[in-house]
């Protein structure tokens, strides 16, 4: 290995090598921290993650782009935008589990280090240009995700949780395993970019089709789409809340990274084959979601099944997949809508925490009776969010509807985009929902105050109002992201 080689294979890491010494060291540290002054372990992840943000930055001022281990790591504008966005979803999901982990006598250094390396492996999956990186990106991501569904122990519920998730999440990782191992049979690489070299110069073998439709299984479970998405209500609502905020929009961020890299630089071959099994997808995801939340009491499977229903909206991004004009900006929409419900996702769990009790109380949907008014400021804020989630102006949720209605329509789909606007319609029942029990419902709620729970979720509620008047600039920087994948 030259020293040029060393130099691009080291800086196309720093970020995850930075994040994985930390995280080790924390761990070290964390040893020292009395037990009832873990928040310093808080403060200390957070800053390492601060710092890892900062870098982010100056690599996208800078927009230096390398590939890194023979091609198996790639540094662009696409891992770039993922990463950023990855680790601001860690820096929210520690402010929210901050109060949350000392109020349920949960408090212990180790979840801070546990959500470092599963930040660690959703930047790694954002980056992996080689199968071989999916699959030790995909499990380092998952390995503590399972452990922290968990993390409540002995509580039932939660122990419950770490199980079903750990056994269907091993299920799904064995697709893509088989999957690769198919597509190498097919190929004789592993490399996205071998694999589209032979597939672009041979008729693909039925070989490749299955392997790639393994893959599409695997990724279909880890953003819960439609009908992978079983375990999704029980591991939400079994985990600790604080978890489940963070398990929501970081796997979620991942999965959809790896879906995005894997298919649209690997398989556009595969187009005429795998496209009319997205449209199924995607409107499946967008139905069941929708559907199954109206019958929903508890707002932890409410919010799980409006998880699993915004998975189907987002892979409406990936159906014009065999139209190379459209693609580009089709993906930048996706990559809009998952900014959008990151923001909106972690200011409405920032209130479910808020209101929740020991024991799993205060989880209800009546339970928010008579919210708006004992505590007006924080049923505004819920009100905010339950509007983004149904794409309601003047929102961010309303905004990144219209992209990606408007890239599926292009794209010569308009009959899925009809069944996303059909969809957020009756979407706006079980929202509206929880709005009518805030503001027309006699109740007497009381919440937690804690500085960081509030500052989270009311700058989520601004963003995602005030984004919404100037989103330009966003989209802007998820096309010019999009454009360095192609």
């Amino acid at each position: 290995m030259t020293q040029t080689d060393f130099y691009a294979n080291f800086y196309s890491i720093i970020p995850l090598t930075v994040l994985v010494a930390w995280a080790s060291i924390l761990l070290l540290v964390d040893l020292f921290i009395p037990k009832g002054r873990k928040g310093i372990t808080a403060f200390l992840a957070a800053l390492g993650l601060a710092a890892t943000l900062s870098f982010i930055i100056w690599q996208t001022l800078v927009g230096v782009e390398r590939t890194g281990f023979n091609g198996m790591v790639t540094l662009d504008g696409f891992s770039l935008f993922v990463n950023a966005l990855v680790i601001i979803s860690g820096l929210l999901g520690i402010a929210l589990a901050y109060g949350y982990l000392k109020r349920m006598k949960l408090e212990r250094g180790e979840y801070y280090v546990l959500m470092l390396f599963s930040i660690t492996g959703m930047m790694l999956m954002a980056q992996a240009s080689d199968l071989i990186i999916v699959f030790l990106a995909l499990e380092l991501l998952s390995i503590p995700l399972y452990v922290l569904a968990a993390f409540a122990r002995p509580n039932l519920q939660s122990e419950e949780a770490g199980v079903k998730y750990f056994l269907l999440g091993a299920f799904a990782t064995g697709f893509i395993v088989y999957g690769t191992a198919l597509i190498f049979g097919a190929t004789g690489t592993t490399s996205l970019s071998g694999i589209f070299f032979a597939a672009s110069h041979e008729t693909p073998s039925l070989l490749l089709t299955i392997g790639a439709a393994l893959l599409l299984v695997g990724f279909g479970f880890k953003v819960a789409a439609v009908p992978f998405h079983m375990w999704t209500p029980d591991v939400y609502q079994g985990s600790p809340t604080a978890v489940t905020a963070f398990m929501s929009s970081g796997a979620k961020i991942a999965g959809f990274a790896a879906l995005l890299r894997v298919f649209a630089t690997a398989f556009p071959a595969l187009s005429a084959d795998l496209t009319g099994v997205l449209w199924v997808l995607a409107a499946l995801t967008m139905v069941v979601g929708n559907l199954t939340a109206i019958s929903q009491t508890n707002i932890k499977r409410l919010l799980a099944y409006s998880s699993i229903a915004h998975a189907g909206y987002i892979l409406m991004a990936f159906v014009p997949y065999g139209n190379k004009e459209v693609l580009p900006i089709s993906i930048a929409a996706g990559l809009f809508y998952l900014v959008s419900y990151v923001v909106t996702n972690f200011g409405t769990w920032g209130v479910v925490i808020a209101l929740e009790k020991a024991e799993g109380k205060g989880l209800e949907i009546a339970d928010y009776a008579g919210l708006a008014k004992k505590y007006p400021a924080l049923a505004a804020a819920m009100t905010v969010f339950m509007l983004s989630f149904i794409g309601f102006p003047p929102t961010l949720g309303m905004v990144g509807k219209f992209y990606l209605f408007r890239a599926v329509i292009a794209g010569g789909y308009p009959g899925l985009a009809i069944i996303g606007v059909v969809t957020s319609l009756v979407s706006a029942y079980y929202y509206l929902r929880i709005v009518v029990n805030m503001y027309m419902r006699e109740g007497d709620p009381t919440i937690e105050r804690e500085m960081w729970l509030d500052f989270t979720t009311m700058s989520t509620a601004i963003a995602t109002v005030v984004l919404s008047f100037v989103p330009q600039w966003l989209f802007l920087l998820a096309s010019t992201a999009v454009l360095r994948l192609f």
